[in-house]
């Protein structure tokens, strides 16, 4: 599954709202920060490919 490429737009506590950005629709996913790369932070950018999140 994926590629499909997101950022993070806000983190609340332990959870972190994240858009996508290469479909055009601007989906938003809720998910928890243990789910994301170590770094994570406001403004990061991500990539999903096999069920895994990368920094990119």
């Amino acid at each position: 599954m994926g590629p499909y490429r997101y950022k993070v737009i806000s983190i609340e506590g332990e959870y972190a709202t994240i858009q996508r950005t290469d479909d055009g629709k601007g989906d938003t996913l809720f998910i928890a920060l243990a789910l994301l790369p170590p770094g994570t932070d406001l403004g990061t950018e991500l990539l999903w490919e096999n069920f895994e999140y990368t920094i990119l």
